[in-house]
Order: structure tokens, then C-alpha cells, then sequence
């Protein structure tokens, strides 16, 4: 099993493990987990990565989450186990879940976990407290107690990349819903004959809006025949299926109309999404994450630009749009986050 670790500079071992209101997070995801230690600022002090056996059986997921935390409390010389000053472990994880139980449901990215309740098992190893959320929920968590939502009471995040995801922040505390499978908003329709969604329903915004999408109807214009010049075909290297988001985003940056016209379009689509949220919610503050999203941030002011045509709000423009604090190190931030807030729950 390949493994990475990192420490950051923020004081020898020995003084780190000596700060109060430390916190292990912990991402679990389709082909990896990442394991942090994350002091009471939301600052990850070091961290390590390991490979998910996401098709295995339950036992070896559980072992490589237990894994990560060994080898991150080894390098940071904080064991769970016995370090009185580390308040717990968040885990966030693909979906579904029951947050309130800790129980991994059925998540189609990982296979090995079938109602497994993860929270009780990293729990009894480690002896203390476990909270264990939706990767997205966690995310928005993160970002309304340490990033970009810092400050604002009410809070609207979505992660933006292979799907998308959302996760909704209320004074503080995440929304549920009744059973805990609220803020999908990713799966919000914006044309009901649209496209058929992953999820079963048509038109929602992931199948106009998400990376796949994009690289998709870049194809499909491109198939069409009427733009053989296209940088995105030339950074393709002439194959019309190797053609991803990221590569228009490259051909983009080169001044491409294909490029421009793909990602126009898909602001157009982002637009009306965020007008449905706005009319519904009428958050404090919009977050944009996820490995699309610095891609589509040059955009932001464009995508405010459209909103008052996109709903009734009519203050819908005094609403920030911001780009996410963190970046690749979301997952952590977040399952950290999840447990600073149980930490302090009345």
C-alpha cells in the first residue's frame, strides 16, 4: 500500500503535540484516504495519504482507515489512544450515510461498505469521540467555521468536479433534512427533458455543469465537425475522446472560441442553478470549491452579472460568490471540522 505523509512548519513534534483543541480529519474516498491533524484554527499541521480499497471487503477499509491515523499519529507523535489534548476524529465519506449514527449506508464509489457503521468501529479502537458526515456536508462545515464562509451566519457550499455536490450551513450547524440526506443540491433539475442524470432523475445541473459534462458537450461540438482548428482538439491531441475539462480550461487560457463558448455555457447553466438557491434559501454567502471550480472562478463576477435574471430575488447581487478556501486538503479540513463542532455541542 503506497503511502505520502507530510509535516508542516509549524513548530517541532513535540511542541505540536502539546497544542489544545487538536483534531484528526479524516477523507475517505473512492481510491484513497487522507488523514490530517488540524488545530482549533482549521490549520492542517501534517497529514498523510494512503490507497483506498474501495472494492475490498469491509474489514480492509476499515484497517486502511486505521492505517492512515497510525502512520499521521506516528509522524506527529499524537496518539488517539493515549494524547489526553486530541478531542476526537471526523470522518467525511461519500454518501449515502446517516450522519447521526455514523453508519456508511451504501456509497456506489465504495463497495466494501454496505451499513457499516464506521463511527462505532474507529471509535472503539481509538476511545474517543467519532462524527462521520457526507464529504460535501463536511466541506461546507469547513468552510462556514474556517474558510471562505468564515463570519457569515448562513452558508451555501458546492463542490464542483467529477459531480457535484452541496452542503448547506445554518447558524453554525449543518442541515440534515429529516433522515440526513438533505442539500442535494447537485441533483437540483434545470430542465425537466434534459439529459439523464446518474441519479435517475433528468436535467439536473451535474449533467450540464459538473467536469464530465463539460469535457462532453466540448466533444460533441467538436464531433459536429465545424471546429477542426480548436485548441482542445490540438491539446487532445487529435483524439476527440481524450478531451477533458481540464483541457478546455487550457485551451481557454490560449484564447480558444470552442473553449469560450463551452464554458459560457455552462455559466449560463450555473446561473439559473445558483438563482433556484438563492430564491429558496437566500444564503449569507455562496462557496465554490472542487477541482473544477478555479477553472470556472475567472467567471464568478459573470455568473453574479446573470442572477437578477435568474431569480426574483431583487438583492440577489449583494449575495458574495467567493472561490473555497481549501483546496485538495477539503476532505480534511472538513472531517475536522465535524468534530471541533461535536466537541462543542450543547
Amino acid at each position: 500500500m503506497s503511502e505520502t505523509s507530510s509535516l508542516r512548519e509549524s513548530g517541532s513534534v513535540a511542541e505540536i503535540r502539546q497544542l489544545p483543541g487538536l483534531v484528526i480529519g479524516v477523507d475517505v474516498g473512492a481510491t484513497k484516504i487522507a488523514a490530517g491533524l488540524v488545530d482549533d484554527q482549521g490549520k492542517i499541521l501534517g497529514q498523510t495519504r494512503l490507497a483506498m480499497p474501495a472494492n475490498g471487503t469491509a474489514s480492509a477499509g476499515l484497517n486502511a482507515v486505521v492505517s492512515a491515523i497510525d502512520l499521521l499519529s506516528a509522524r506527529c507523535s499524537v496518539d488517539p489512544r493515549t494524547n489526553p489534548l486530541l478531542r476526537g476524529i471526523g470522518i467525511c465519506s461519500p454518501g449515502p450515510l446517516d450522519p447521526k449514527r455514523g453508519v456508511i449506508v451504501n456509497p456506489p464509489n465504495l463497495p466494501c461498505w454496505r451499513n457499516f457503521p464506521l463511527a462505532a468501529e474507529v471509535s472503539n479502537i481509538y476511545r474517543v469521540p467519532v462524527s462521520v458526515d457526507n464529504d460535501a456536508n463536511a466541506a461546507a462545515l469547513a468552510e462556514a467555521r474556517w474558510g471562505a464562509g468564515r463570519g457569515y451566519p448562513n452558508v451555501f457550499y458546492a463542490t464542483i468536479g467529477t459531480g457535484i455536490g452541496t452542503g448547506i450551513v445554518l447558524d453554525g450547524r449543518i442541515y440534515h433534512g429529516r433522515t440526513g440526506a438533505a442539500a442535494e443540491g447537485g441533483h437540483v433539475s434545470v430542465d425537466y427533458r434534459g439529459a439523464k442524470c446518474r441519479c435517475g432523475k433528468r436535467g439536473c445541473i451535474e449533467v450540464f455543469a459538473s467536469g464530465p459534462a463539460i469535457a462532453r458537450r466540448a466533444r460533441t461540438k467538436l464531433a459536429e465537425g465545424l471546429n477542426h482548428r480548436s485548441a482542445v482538439l490540438e491539446l487532445a491531441n487529435g483524439d476527440i475522446e481524450a478531451v477533458t475539462s481540464e483541457t478546455i480550461g487550457q485551451a481557454y487560457e490560449a484564447g480558444d472560441p470552442l473553449a469560450k463558448e463551452v464554458l459560457q455555457e455552462t455559466i449560463a447553466f450555473l446561473a439559473h442553478w445558483l438563482g433556484n438557491i438563492v430564491d429558496f434559501l437566500e444564503p449569507d454567502v455562496m462557496v465554490i470549491g472542487g477541482g473544477v471550480a478555479l477553472m470556472l472562478s475567472p467567471f464568478f463576477d459573470e455568473i453574479k452579472n446573470q442572477l437578477p435574471g435568474c431569480c426574483v430575488n431583487s438583492r440577489c447581487q449583494e449575495i458574495p460568490l467567493v472561490m473555497a478556501h481549501y483546496g485538495a486538503d477539503t476532505g480534511i479540513a472538513g472531517g475536522a471540522a465535524l468534530c471541533a463542532v461535536a466537541d462543542h455541542a450543547p
